[in-house]
């Protein structure tokens, strides 16, 4: 190769070297320039929010100070309230001091007065005992003695004056208050039966007999009523002294006519359902009758006794009828003579609950309700009333007198009672309580117009030779308690049942 040729390649490298430099360089400084600038900026956007940051916080530190010396100013003026309340009770206890100390001085002061006037009093009453020759007791007999011997002929006029006129205003007034009382109250006259009619379609009466008569059975033996199908044409005749066993018959015998199906199960079913019907009825007319007459809050065990009430009957009078119109006749009498009216109302609704369970419990109705008062909690007052409205207990109170004297007027109404349909029922009870006595006996019911006593036993406690035996010694005891027109049979009935459930 040629020198020349190499001097040109040597200067051309060298001259390409320096080219490069000079472009990287001014790459270098175009860089340089774009940081320093962006360095600028970002320095200027720092400031800027150091600025803000600075002044945000200005901000917030002026407002806690003002809200420091605000508060600060608030517990300076509740520093001075408090202290101010604390002088103001320090000077109360000074002044309540200064009075307790004064209170004292002056019950020294009263002690030594009634001290002296004590000294001064016996002094005087030993001299006068030395001037008339008498001690205190005797002065004041004497003076007595002549005081009465001196005016009894007065006294015994006067006495004599004031219970002449004692007796002749208060026949008057007592019979203004009764004639009052009884005009105000109007009240129907009611008529007892012991027998209810069911209507029964012709094609019911099979179904109602049964085969063998078993429904009828299964019918007398659940209700303890005596039904009869034959005697009238298109109705079934209910029969029982008990007018609630009489209700329970009728309303079971009602729904069976009405749903068609008739076997011994389904009367158990629908014999359930009629007792709680009756039910309800029992405390609908217990609420209606102390809303009536204004009477609340009677005990829940009482409240039920008063609604079954509603189907008992007295001589011919429906029992809570009797009971409803004694407690507006108590309520006004006891207004106008001015006894508790309270009581008195609540005495009259309640004074005859006893013959709710007279053919449960032995004993009369007025004992056995103030029994059934006393445990119930009824106030001593109610209990006595209604323990005493019979002639058997002395009345000791003015609400006591006011339900006997309202009971007598309830009875003495024309056409009020019925003696007949009471003793009836009452043998019919007699005969039922003779019964229960025995040992696995669970219910009896006396039927047939007191003809027939059905018993049922517990089939666990009495075999087959027991309930003969029973049978023999409750018609013994029936001989030899009761008084009985004609023959009457005893039929004990043991019933043994096996139940299982299929899963």
């Amino acid at each position: 190769m040629e020198p020349i040729t190499l001097i040109i390649a040597a200067g051309a490298a060298v001259a390409g070297y320096y080219g490069a430099q000079t472009i990287n360089q001014r790459k270098h400084g175009d860089l340089e320039a774009k940081v320093d600038k962006k360095l600028d900026e970002a320095k200027k956007d720092a400031e800027k929010i150091v600025n803000e940051a600075k002044e945000a916080a200005n901000k917030i530190a002026d407002e806690a100070r003002q809200e420091e010396s605000t508060r600060r100013k608030e517990l300076s003026g509740i520093e001075k309230r408090v202290a101010k309340r604390e002088d103001a009770v320090d000077s109360k206890a000074e002044d309540l001091e200064k009075r307790q100390k004064q209170l004292e001085t002056d019950e020294e002061a009263i002690n030594d007065l009634k001290k002296q006037i004590h000294e001064i009093r016996d002094k005087q009453q030993t001299n006068l005992e030395k001037i008339a020759k008498l001690k205190k007791d005797e002065a004041r007999d004497k003076l007595l003695e002549m005081t009465e011997r001196d005016i009894r002929d007065e006294l015994v006029e006067l006495t004599e004056k004031l219970k002449a006129e004692a007796v002749e205003n208060a026949e008057e007034d007592a019979t203004t208050v009764m004639l009052s009382a009884m005009e105000r109250l109007a009240s129907d006259v009611t008529a007892e039966r012991t027998t209810t009619a069911v209507p029964l379609p012709d094609d019911m009466k099979g179904r109602i007999i049964g085969k063998e008569g078993r429904n009828i059975q299964a019918l007398e033996r659940l209700t303890g009523v005596d039904i009869t199908v034959d005697d009238t044409p298109g109705m079934v005749v209910i029969s029982c002294f008990d007018p609630v066993r009489r209700q329970v018959g009728r309303v079971t015998l009602e729904m069976l006519i009405k749903d068609g199906r008739v076997h011994p199960g389904r009367i158990e079913e629908v014999y359930e359902k009629a007792k709680e019907k009756i039910d309800k009825e029992v405390e609908k007319a217990a609420t209606e009758a102390m809303r009536e007459v204004g009477v609340l809050n009677l005990p829940k065990e009482m409240k039920r006794l008063l609604g079954e009430l509603k189907f008992r009957t007295s001589y011919g009078q429906n029992v809570l009828k009797h009971s409803t119109e004694m407690a507006h006749l108590a309520s006004m009498i006891a207004s106008e003579i001015g006894a508790n009216v309270e009581i008195a109302k609540t005495a009259a609704l309640l004074h005859d609950i006893g013959k709710a369970v007279t053919h449960k419990i032995e004993g009369k109705h007025h004992h056995v309700g103030a029994e059934l008062a006393e445990k119930a909690g009824m106030s001593k007052e109610v209990v006595h009333a209604i323990h005493a409205h019979h002639d058997d207990i002395d009345a000791t109170t003015n609400e006591a007198m006011i339900i006997r004297v309202v009971d007598a007027i309830s009875a003495a109404r024309p056409g009020a009672r019925n003696n007949s349909a009471e003793d009836f029922v009452k043998r019919m009870k007699e005969l039922e309580n003779v019964t229960n006595g025995f040992e696995g006996v669970t219910k009896s019911y006396a039927i047939s117009a007191g003809r027939e006593i059905r018993i049922f036993v517990q089939p666990e406690k009495v075999d087959d030779l027991s309930a003969i035996r029973l049978a023999r010694d409750v018609a013994n005891k029936i001989e030899s308690t009761l008084q009985f027109p004609g023959t009457i049979k005893v039929n004990v009935i043991r019933e043994t049942r096996a139940v299982e459930f299929a899963k």
